[in-house]
């Protein structure tokens, strides 16, 4: 089997909300996404998907996803995307960097593996450990009042976890973290992610101020050494994001005792291939993890959905449903949030089907 022709489509992804804001007044109201389609000589077809949030949060940005598919295709062209292994390598060896832009091809090998051997991609990813996952919401940056507002309106939705968004002005968003907390009935999961918007000087005033609140502290300060610093300065639980990029960043982490859990974004780090790397290795630290990826529509969502799945439940700390944010549908058979919860489908491969009409024209074409 050989890749015949690699297609790509961009995508806009409006915000059901209007706007997404997190730390640093930075925000978004429609999300760029990049589909990427990969066609092989016996006609089976395998489909990913790279979303960024936007050109400032992690160090990528929609028009490099396509511009590093465009690098990257040629390359790719004739080989065998089951062997994963190969196409990796490849395409480290073509293009230094930009993890994320190979991200979507990666995603279409698994898919084309999965249907060619008439499997779900968790059955390939080690097998479904779990029956369904937990799901929480983000709450974009807003007055105390209206994110605790948010909170409530989500907790009706059946999430029973939520992910604040902090990182703005101090005092601001103690006050946030102290009202997200009483809106909550007891047992609930709070997470404050400033995602990197505190100095640490600022952090250090957030978590002292914070210390008799049930509250989980994610990605405080920009720099590994600044979290470090804060996480040895708190006894909340303390998650790290956006400083976890690869392997080596995550090791480093184990050994420094830098956290408690992990978000495993996988564009960040490359694609399924090294997100289950890093997966398998957090479950043998025994590191629970937060498995989504940046951002992302229906393709997007059941990719993070079939890791998740084949995650041991212990391990699998939460996930996130990409389609209850956005208002386009972009694919069939993605799954979907039931009381805060989401399964993945056991048809072969990612277990969807694009909706062209949705896609448009093709933005770019390799054969």
């Amino acid at each position: 089997m050989k890749i015949r022709r690699i297609r790509a489509w961009q995508v806009d992804l409006p915000i059901y909300e209007g706007r997404y804001t997190w730390s640093d007044g930075r925000f978004v109201e429609t999300f760029d996404t990049t589909v990427v389609e990969i066609l092989t000589e016996c006609g089976i077809t395998g489909y990913g998907e790279c979303c960024p949030l936007g050109p400032a949060y992690l160090p990528s940005f929609a028009l490099g996803v396509r511009a590093g598919v465009r690098e990257l295709s040629p390359h790719l062209i004739g080989l065998d995307p089951r062997n994963l292994n190969a196409i990796n390598r490849t395409m480290d060896l073509a293009l230094r960097g930009h993890p994320y832009a190979k991200a979507p091809l990666d995603i279409a090998c698994w898919d084309v593996l999965g249907k060619a051997v008439g499997l779900p991609v968790a059955a390939l990813l080690g097998g479904v450990c779990q029956e369904d996952i937990s799901l929480y919401r983000a709450i974009s940056q807003d007055s105390a009042e209206g994110m605790a507002e948010s909170i409530r309106k989500y907790w009706d939705q059946g999430y029973r976890r939520f992910q604040l968004k902090v990182g703005g002005n101090v005092n601001a968003d103690i006050d946030r973290i102290r009202k997200a907390r009483e809106a909550l009935k007891g047992d609930e999961i709070l997470v404050a992610d400033a995602n990197t918007g505190w100095t640490r000087h600022e952090a250090a005033r957030v978590v002292d101020a914070v210390s008799d609140v049930d509250v989980y502290v994610e990605q405080p300060c920009r720099r590994y050494e600044d979290c470090l610093s804060i996480r040895r300065r708190t006894g909340r639980p303390f998650i790290l994001d956006e400083t976890i990029d690869c392997v080596d960043a995550l090791l480093r982490a184990f050994s420094d005792d830098a956290m408690d859990i992990v978000n495993l974004k996988i564009s960040k780090v490359g694609g399924l291939t090294k997100a289950r790397l890093m997966r398998d290795l957090c479950v043998a630290a025994k590191m629970p993890m937060t498995i989504e990826d940046a951002w992302g529509g229906d393709i997007a969502n059941a990719t993070l959905a079939h890791l998740a799945q084949s995650t041991p439940r212990e391990f699998c700390f939460s996930s996130t449903d990409f389609n209850s944010y956005c208002s386009v549908e972009t694919a069939a058979g993605s799954p979907k949030r039931i009381n805060g919860r989401m399964s993945t489908s056991s048809e072969p491969g990612l277990g969807i089907e694009p909706l062209f009409d949705a896609l448009g024209e093709p933005a770019m074409e390799f054969c």
